[in-house]
């Protein structure tokens, strides 16, 4: 008898390698990433009790300096929601004027900005426990 394993949930950064808070984004969900997939293991020498139950579960991650196509920027404001569409696109004030920003300039879209495609969650946050607070958020859901 075979086992079906469910494929990873996935994670975009789109990332500006000269914004030093990308680097710093990208930095992170690369140690969250590695913590997830490869938790330190009892008899290492030094204290890991914090990786040996990772809070999140494995996950693929993408990290790309590419922009989001359209479709993409459409799933993510739906992510978002109404509200937050200017953290999205600079400027925008709706979904409709928000692909239009996007659409006449790329580099509209705001960066980092770090997307589950899998959970529907997207954030433009810097700030990297907020970041973390969404992906354990998502974990501590699919647990219950």
């Amino acid at each position: 008898m075979f086992r079906f394993h469910k494929p990873l949930d996935i994670i975009t950064v789109f990332h500006k390698a000269a914004s030093p808070a990308s680097q710093r984004i990208a930095t992170l969900l690369k140690q969250v990433s590695a913590n997830a997939s490869n938790p330190a293991t009892m008899d290492q020498a030094s204290d890991h009790s914090h990786q040996t139950s990772p809070k999140r579960t494995e996950f693929e991650l993408n990290i790309t300096e590419e922009p989001p196509t359209a479709d993409q920027v459409r799933t993510i404001l739906e992510y978002v929601g109404p509200n937050k569409v200017s953290s999205v696109i600079a400027g925008a004030s709706n979904e409709k004027e928000a692909l239009k920003k996007f659409e006449m300039d790329k580099n509209s879209f705001h960066r980092p900005m770090v997307v589950d495609w899998h959970n529907g969650k997207a954030t433009t946050s810097e700030n990297e426990s907020e970041i973390l607070k969404m992906l354990n958020a998502l974990n501590e859901s699919k647990s219950k």
